[in-house]
């Protein structure tokens, strides 16, 4: 049940309590006109409450929510409170003030609605923290706590702004093309072109064609000269991803343009110079596939003289409730959701989990929370199955009795294994008519809690219970 505001107390013990708390306070009728406003709202608006009493709410607080997302507006035609809403007011003296706020509808003894009640504080100090906190762990719209993050921070300005070639490595997500944009935007060549391309989505003939361009002619349907990447990047920077899926018969071809700087379009006798910077970047182990004899070992010191490497997600987990955080923000923007927080066991469970897609599929995972979430805070119902069961099984399990699954360095039982490891000492016959109608809906659905729950018309948390009851798993 939503909570509403009630004048049940007398007036003047009412007005005492609003009085002296260090909240701003003050209440719209049905027409969004101020009846009222505490103390602490004259000191955080400038306004003098007589000023302010019978003038429309959005004159005096001139939020930024006003227009589009009017928190008490919202309240009034829905009968919901809202609570935590970030928001910028602007004061009497035109200073813009961060504030956190929550309404609820303000009623009579009666029950009848007499309007709205806002509520809401100052959080400037938290702000600057939050500022301060982001110049620490923010860089360049990079996000990261952790010592491999911050090493990068510390070196990426002096590699910005040097002009030799860049190898990025790490795993598929973990962000390598923002750091490449990240050197471009701090480099001299940041006012040139930056030009990418993915080598590994391409065939040798069309990737020559794309990187080097062609003459009229060149080939079938060859209709007209075209420049590639590489005179399309002149004087700016050109981001070469998936270098390591390159054949050596195409390596060869590179090296010669990194070499001279000299490109030659297909079909033409003539080569052009130019002026480029290269950042190339792989989610492959390319010293491994020089010694298998797949990656040439010289091209990739012409690559790999500045050499960085980005870890995978798991690896530097100080950065996951930072960057969870940040795209909660951000998804929450975005569809215009009141959602500011994580409950602790959503925390828990975002933490423990290993991110076999790293920060690209952590960030998935936020904008399917908050597409699912209708409070104001994320709980472990609006994640996947895949990072919620572990959390709730590791502890429960024998390593040794369960299938796994290899998701890189660990190994994670899988949900089935789990269920099914007890499934030899489980006698049906002796379950209630409750458990065996259970039994059955499971097995309708292979085990898969989120589907089961779905046909039950239940949450994932009611049905882990009833099969902790009925002893369905340890």
């Amino acid at each position: 049940m939503e909570p509403t505001a009630v004048f049940a107390l007398d007036q003047d013990i009412t007005t005492l309590i609003l009085e002296s708390l260090d909240e701003g306070v003050f209440t719209v009728d049905r027409r969004s006109h101020i009846t009222y406003m505490n103390k602490a709202a004259e000191q955080i608006t400038g306004w003098n409450r007589n000023d302010a009493v019978g003038t429309l709410c959005h004159d005096v607080l001139k939020a930024s929510i006003c227009q589009q997302q009017c928190a008490l507006e919202k309240t009034m035609e829905t009968g919901r409170a809202q609570r935590n809403i970030r928001a910028t007011i602007l004061t009497a003296d035109m200073e813009e003030i961060p504030i956190c706020l929550s309404t609820a509808v303000l009623r009579d003894a009666n029950g009848t609605m007499l309007g709205s009640v806002e509520i809401f504080r100052d959080v400037s100090d938290v702000e600057t923290l939050r500022h301060e906190l982001a110049e620490k762990y923010v860089f360049a719209d990079i996000i990261g706590a952790s010592r491999p993050m911050q090493e990068l921070f510390r070196i990426l300005p002096d590699v910005a702004d040097s002009d030799a070639p860049i190898l990025i490595e790490g795993p598929s997500g973990s962000g390598k093309e923002l750091v490449a944009q990240a050197i471009v935007d701090l480099s001299a060549r940041r006012e040139g072109p930056f030009v990418r391309i993915n080598c590994g989505a391409l065939p040798d003939t069309l990737l020559e064609s794309e990187l080097f361009g062609y003459k009229k002619g060149a080939f079938t349907n060859a209709f007209r000269d075209r420049p590639g990447k590489f005179m399309q990047a002149n004087r700016g920077t050109l981001f070469l991803d998936e270098i390591g899926d390159t054949s050596p018969a195409f390596q060869v071809k590179l090296l010669r343009v990194l070499q001279d700087g000299l490109v030659t379009p297909l079909g033409d006798n003539e080569s052009h110079q130019v002026d480029v910077r290269v950042i190339a970047a792989t989610n492959k182990h390319l010293k491994k596939r020089i010694a298998e004899g797949t990656f040439r070992e010289d091209l990739y010191y012409r690559l790999a003289v500045v050499p960085l490497y980005l870890p995978p997600l798991r690896e530097r987990r100080k950065d996951i409730i930072l960057l969870a955080e940040h795209f909660l923000a951000r998804s929450s923007l975005k569809r215009a959701k009141a959602i500011d927080r994580f409950t602790s066991r959503a925390l828990k469970a975002l933490y423990d989990y290993d991110y076999p897609g790293n920060v690209r599929e952590l960030e998935n995972i936020i904008e399917r929370a908050v597409v699912l979430c209708h409070s104001d805070e994320i709980d472990i119902e609006h994640l996947p199955d895949e990072v919620v069961v572990p959390m709730q099984t590791n502890a429960e399990a024998s390593a040794d009795s369960m299938d796994e699954i290899d998701l890189g360095d660990r190994r994670r039982p899988t949900t089935r294994r789990i269920l099914s490891a007890r499934a030899p000492d489980r006698k049906v016959a002796h379950l209630t008519a409750e458990a065996k109608k259970l039994v059955q809906v499971l097995d309708a659905h292979g085990w898969n809690r989120q589907q089961t729950a779905r046909a039950l018309g239940i949450s994932r948390n009611t049905l882990w219970r009833r099969m902790k009851e009925y002893g369905l798993i340890p």
